[in-house]
């Protein structure tokens, strides 16, 4: 049921954006001014575009509040693959953050300092 109601939401965005990219623009924002005639751009062709966005916009948000609902409330599929990816965890050796038993060799030895020259003028 969550995966297609995901499906119907993933739609729903992808035609909004359709639906916005199509729209005539309005002639607001930084569009007006330069003695433009016709202020409020296109009004009757974009009535089914506006109104169809809105439509889309409010089914946008009731599906994404329908999958939060129905996910949290069936703890089913979710709390069982939780569940499987907490033991996975608790099988896995943690390696130490200090990096022992990681290498077994020893480290090369340091080279001795260097003698500091005295007979700099």
């Amino acid at each position: 049921m969550v995966t297609f109601l995901i499906i119907l939401l993933i739609i729903a965005c992808v035609a909004l954006g359709l639906f916005v990219l199509i729209q005539n623009p309005k002639g607001g924002g930084l569009a007006t001014g330069g003695g433009t005639s016709n202020m409020f751009g296109v009004q009757r062709t974009g009535d089914v575009l506006e109104k169809g966005s809105w439509v889309l916009l409010t089914a946008i948000v009731v599906l994404t509040l329908a999958v939060t609902t129905i996910a949290k409330t069936s703890g089913g599929s979710a709390a069982v693959g939780n569940s499987a990816i907490q033991e996975r965890l608790d099988k896995t050796p943690s390696p130490s953050p200090l990096g022992g038993g990681l290498n077994s060799t020893k480290p090369a030895a340091t080279p001795a300092p260097a003698k500091s020259d005295s007979t700099k003028k």
